[in-house]
């Protein structure tokens, strides 16, 4: 009999954002091998300049920044083996967007040049609409040439899916958001301060929901957080290092994963050009550095899990590649398994 045999591993995919001022593709396709984890890239567009971090949305829709002075962001049917936009960009009213999430039928964006969060609404083809708000940050922090004012690096979407975090480079802080999903407006809720000078880029949430780890830039720690998803807030409890005590840097952590089971964060050094390994107490209160890998690469600007949470890839932005390890379940420590080529590589997300 002809056909393909029901046993046959499915195969998955995977998006990588690169930047095309910088020589990247655009938006890359890949095919993601079930048994190793390798990527096979399928197709890329150029439609969209410096899709710089992309979301994966419902019906098959991959969404897109463009990280440009003007900053728009845009939707793409992602079927086929390249992926093909739908409708046109639009505007964010902001500049410099890094960083996007997919909530409650819109599209949030961070700004990082202009310090702002913007909502968009998705239409019913999956398209983006006009912008419904946009908040702008205020305030600044003590490193004078990076936190003249504010940044907005990150907006992700808490467990729940009741609020929104926007974490601010240039103001040391992390702001609480809800959506109004019909008008589309955001309401400021609350805003945390973190330590002085840190400048938060990144955070990632415990699987227990309890938790939330918070990734700095301009100094090479992590900060441990309690999150209350019912009064929406955000506690600092402390930090930890992710480079080893000594390391002479600079060091310029960028990105931050937990393990599905809570046991391990993974958090990305450029400058170092490491991926560092920080085990989590069961609790998720306390987290302790252990050691760190090469990133099989250089600049490493964005890390994911893959969806089973065995492997970690890391987007190598000034080498042009991605990098795969596998993961040691009792120790955490990735060990390098191969790498595919993707210049300019900014992020990788999985269907």
């Amino acid at each position: 009999m002809g056909g393909t045999d029901a046993r046959e591993p499915v195969r998955g995919r995977a998006f990588i954002g690169s930047f095309t001022s910088a020589g990247g593709r655009g938006i890359l396709a890949a095919d993601v091998d079930p048994e190793t984890g390798a990527l096979t890239v399928t197709g890329a567009t150029d439609a969209l300049p410096d899709p710089s971090y992309l979301a994966l949305g419902d019906r098959g829709v991959l969404y897109a920044v463009s990280e440009t002075e003007e900053g728009a962001a845009a939707a793409f049917d992602v079927s086929g083996a390249v992926p093909r936009p739908l409708g046109a960009p639009a505007p964010v009213r902001g500049a410099g967007p890094t960083h996007l999430a997919v909530t409650q039928g819109h599209v949030l964006t961070a700004n990082y040049t202009s310090g702002s969060v913007t909502a968009l609404p998705i239409a019913a083809d999956g398209s983006l609409g006009a912008a419904t708000d946009v908040v702008r940050h205020e305030g600044s922090g003590p490193v004078v040439d990076r936190q003249g004012g504010p940044h907005a690096h990150q907006v992700l979407v808490a467990p729940g899916g009741r609020w929104a975090t926007a974490v601010d480079l240039g103001t040391d802080s992390v702001r609480i958001y809800a959506l109004d999903p019909v008008s589309g407006a955001l309401s400021p809720h609350g805003e945390t301060a973190l330590k002085p000078g840190t400048g938060p880029r990144h955070l990632a949430f415990h699987p227990s929901g309890r938790h939330a780890y918070v990734l700095n830039e301009l100094e090479p720690t992590v900060t441990v957080c309690r999150w209350d998803g019912d009064a929406g807030t955000l506690e600092p409890l402390g930090e930890a290092p992710v480079v080893p005590a000594g390391t002479p840097g600079p060091s310029y952590p960028s990105a931050v994963v937990v393990a599905p089971d809570g046991r391990f964060l993974w958090a990305a050094v450029r400058g170092d050009d490491t991926l560092a390994v920080l085990a989590l107490e069961p609790s998720g209160e306390r987290a302790e550095f252990r050691t760190a890998v090469d990133c099989g690469g250089r600049w490493p600007r964005d890390l994911a899990l893959d969806p089973s949470g065995r492997r970690l890839y890391a987007a190598n932005e000034r080498s042009g590649d991605v990098t795969w390890f596998d993961l040691d379940p009792e120790t955490g420590i990735p060990h390098r398994a191969g790498s595919v080529e993707a210049p300019a590589a900014s992020c990788v997300v999985f269907a």
